[in-house]
């Protein structure tokens, strides 16, 4: 197996865990392809993410990488990854679900806890999973926190953990968090995902109920984030898309 890292945003640890693996500076799509043919790569998947404000700090483009950047129409993640893919396909490299080789990571339909949401946290659910897909489908974000059926925060550019932290900080302890897919969303980047720092972030910040979308979200560490829901008295659904 072979990877591909970008300096600044990728764990130098992946390394001990594939055969070869090679650095580039965000950007540098000329070096990937270059990468990708002299390791006859002609499948790939992407993993983890780069934050918005890295893209802006870090990246060294090179030549192929300042093309790409000039047909880009918007920076909105779903735009700029479609666009990347086909980038890489013209390269002879087609981009793979990215849940190809994890299946087991997506979260199941139910109740995933031993606590269930309550009854009010069932209406904010249902409401949150409205504004939620209001929201994906301009391509904004894919979480939301709200309370009492008002919304408390809406994901932009800085990230799920903040938006939670916003959103709990603003809210009177009884928050509920909905985090799932763009309508139309590619299954092959860019899918939802929580682990144990999401869970973390919302027991620091008084939320106490977690709904994402079953088989469309990826649930990391999946038994570590259940305990310290539990532990934490936070109730995590999986609803169907």
């Amino acid at each position: 197996m072979i990877a591909i890292g970008h300096r600044g945003d990728t764990d130098p640890a992946l390394a001990s865990s594939v055969d070869r693996f090679h650095w580039v500076h965000l950007g540098q799509l000329g070096k990937m392809a270059k990468l990708f043919r002299a390791e006859a790569v002609t499948r790939a998947v992407m993993a983890g993410g780069i934050g918005k404000l890295s893209a802006l700090v870090r990246a060294r483009p090179d030549w192929r990488g300042l093309a790409f950047a000039a047909k880009l129409r918007n920076l909105n993640d779903d735009h700029v990854l479609r666009t990347l893919a086909e980038e890489l396909e013209r390269a002879g490299v087609r981009i793979e679900p990215s849940t190809v080789f994890t299946p087991e990571l997506l979260a199941p339909a139910g109740v995933l806890t031993q606590r269930e949401p309550t009854s009010s946290e069932q209406q904010d659910i249902a409401f949150g999973l409205e504004v939620a897909r209001a929201v994906g489908r301009a391509d904004v974000g894919q979480t939301v926190v709200v309370e009492a059926r008002q919304v408390l925060a809406v994901e932009a550019s800085e990230g799920t953990d903040p938006t939670i932290t916003r959103g709990g900080d603003y809210g009177q302890g009884k928050a509920v968090v909905v985090k799932i897919s763009k309508p139309g969303q590619d299954l092959r980047f860019d899918l939802p995902a929580i682990g144990e720092r999401t869970i973390a972030v919302m027991a620091a910040h008084g939320c106490k109920a977690l709904a994402v979308e079953a088989g469309r979200t990826l649930l990391l560490d999946g038994d570590a984030v259940l305990r310290a829901a539990d532990a934490a008295g936070i109730a995590i659904v999986g609803v169907a898309p």
